[in-house]
């Protein structure tokens, strides 16, 4: 049930995934560190503490991790202080890192499915209704596209560009 490759993507022997999309974003988000970070920024983590000790990973992957996704443009900076204690940064969502949260919630979602025995701890629900949420592949007319009906093909702009 593999997705329709149109036109020259049919033959794979043809063509390389060159300048791939997933490869970039897994060149920032790839790393178990950084999903987590996105996780807990997700429920409102913001200080770096809270971070490494909520992920369970050393201040130097936390720092690496948080620095790594503050210069990719996921996370921004914010200044705070505590009385008599020196500035610190928290670290909160950009839109660009808000718009990575279906990557988050599409793992959550997968391993309630296939890891915790479709009985997960925890739940998604819509905060207006309580209504359970889930991730889905839809076109921008809003059908639902199963796998076996999505087609990929080379965009045209991206290939007049290069």
């Amino acid at each position: 049930m593999p997705v329709v490759l149109e036109g020259p993507l049919r033959d794979l022997r043809s063509w390389k995934p060159d300048d791939c999309s997933i490869v970039k974003a897994l060149d920032i988000v790839g790393t178990r560190s950084a999903v987590l970070i996105l996780r807990e920024a997700m429920y409102g983590t913001t200080r770096f503490d809270g971070f490494a000790e909520r992920i369970g990973i050393t201040d130097a992957a936390a720092a690496a991790a948080l620095r790594k996704l503050t210069e990719a443009g996921l996370l921004s900076k914010r200044p705070y202080r505590e009385e008599g204690k020196r500035t610190r940064n928290e670290y909160v969502l950009t839109q660009m890192g808000t718009d990575a949260l279906p990557v988050v919630l599409a793992l959550w979602q997968w391993g309630d499915r296939y890891l915790q025995g479709n009985v997960p701890p925890l739940e998604r629900v819509e905060n207006d209704t309580g209504a359970p949420v889930r991730l889905e592949i839809r076109s921008e007319a809003g059908n639902e596209v199963p796998v076996d009906n999505l087609r990929v093909r080379v965009n045209k702009a991206w290939r007049r560009r290069h």
